[in-house]
């Protein structure tokens, strides 16, 4: 099975076009944690952290948590999964966590912002896998 931790080229220009002037996006983020964080081979990292993959990530929500707040952005949800009541049995994450931006604007000023691009590595160091699914009111 394919493992997704950051989105492509075309994902990400879809992305932009369909949620362009939407107003405000909910991201449904499945999420399945390394045992222990990998940090090789990430630039600019000189970290040798004994740590989980569960606790990388916790140090990426941490420390991007002020700056999402900064722009009108929330966590409404980060909640232990354990697998679905409908869907693929072989399929499991470990979190859910669901993420409110005002706009597409602000998500784009959230991503391009020196906080998260300083903290996004444990995120990074921490996914084994991961999706990330936004949608918009109905």
């Amino acid at each position: 099975m394919a493992k997704y931790i950051n989105a492509t080229e075309k994902t990400g220009k879809e992305f932009y076009l369909n949620f362009i002037e939407k107003g405000k996006i909910v991201m449904l983020n499945l999420i399945k944690f390394k045992d222990k964080a990998d940090y090789t081979n990430l630039e600019s990292i000189n970290l040798q952290m004994n740590i989980s993959g569960e606790q990388a990530y916790k140090l990426y929500t941490d420390n991007t948590a002020e700056a999402l707040n900064k722009i009108g952005s929330r966590i409404l949800f980060y909640g232990k999964s354990t697998g679905f009541l409908i869907g693929p049995e072989s399929e499991k994450w470990d979190a859910i966590l669901l993420v409110e931006h005002q706009s597409l604007q602000k998500f784009m000023e959230f991503s391009q912002s020196e906080t998260y691009l300083n903290n996004v590595k444990h995120r990074t160091a921490g996914l084994e896998d991961s999706r990330l699914l936004p949608s918009t009111e109905i």
